[in-house]
């Protein structure tokens, strides 16, 4: 085993170790440290999505802590460890890869990824699983979540024939968002209806090829950048946020989109 790794496994082996170990780690639990898993795997993401080399190599390594973290807890109850977490991944793939190490012949990307599903559809169902949905996790991020019900479903014909239709229906629920406000409808008739949409533009991306988690965070980050913008804009003519006219805030705002069009140009 390669040096380095088998230090980590020893460090976390100290850790945990009841007359010597940290306090703190030693009283973590499976429920406990997976908030923290969750948290490293999205800073792994951004450290992709700003492209810094530096950091995604301090992000991998915080998320292979998290690996190691919970093995050495499962070590503890007896029920498997590090090595057998490495084992059952490399059977994985070896087992969803029969044209790599095996005999059959996959001609595409694209007819990998129908094999790849049909893989796990016969490993759901060797477990025992009765949905095309089981095993969809519920801790998922709800936009990720709705993509992969929609692509489950999909598996076996559940689907609009194009993304018109999925557009379509996307306008009959913002319809129905509008006449239920008109309505002045209760909240979780309003929330119902709102989540309707939101399902729906899953879909749509879904027909794009557009990861809506990642559609998302863009527009997150540019919001913000912008809105600096406009903060920075008030500050600089010295003036005060909620007795700024919005007239006023719009123009900062629409500076800032006319500076990126420009950088983007450059």
């Amino acid at each position: 085993m390669n040096n380095n790794l088998q230090r980590l496994l020893d460090i976390m082996a100290t850790l945990r170790d009841p007359a010597k170990g940290c306090p703190w780690d030693k009283e973590q639990t499976f429920a406990t440290i997976a908030p923290y898993t969750l948290e490293e795997a999205y800073e792994v993401a951004d450290a992709i999505a700003r492209n810094d080399m530096n950091a995604l190599k301090d992000e991998l390594g915080d998320l292979l802590f998290q690996v190691v973290f919970h093995s050495q807890m499962a070590a503890e109850q007896g029920a498997f460890n590090f090595d057998d977490v490495a084992g059952a991944i490399c059977d994985k793939m070896q087992r969803r890869h029969p044209h790599v190490f095996g005999d059959e012949q996959i001609a595409s990307a694209t007819a990998q990824t129908i094999a790849w599903e049909e893989h796990k559809r016969r490993e759901r169902g060797d477990r025992g699983h009765s949905s095309v949905l089981d095993n969809i996790p519920l801790a998922l991020p709800a936009l990720t979540r709705a993509a992969k019900l929609g692509k489950r479903a999909a598996t076996i014909g559940f689907e609009w024939p194009d993304v018109q239709g999925a557009l379509d229906k996307m306008s009959e629920e913002l319809r129905e968002v509008q006449q239920a406000v008109s309505n002045h409808a209760a909240e979780d008739e309003l929330t119902d209806e709102l989540g309707d949409v939101l399902f729906c533009v899953v879909n749509v991306c879904r027909h794009l090829h557009i990861d809506p988690e990642a559609a998302l965070r863009s527009v997150n980050n540019k919001f913000e950048r912008r809105f600096r913008h406009v903060e920075a804009r008030m500050k600089e003519n010295h003036q005060q946020p909620k007795q700024t006219p919005l007239a006023v805030m719009d123009s900062y705002w629409d500076e800032a989109k006319e500076m990126e069009r420009q950088n983007s140009k450059d």
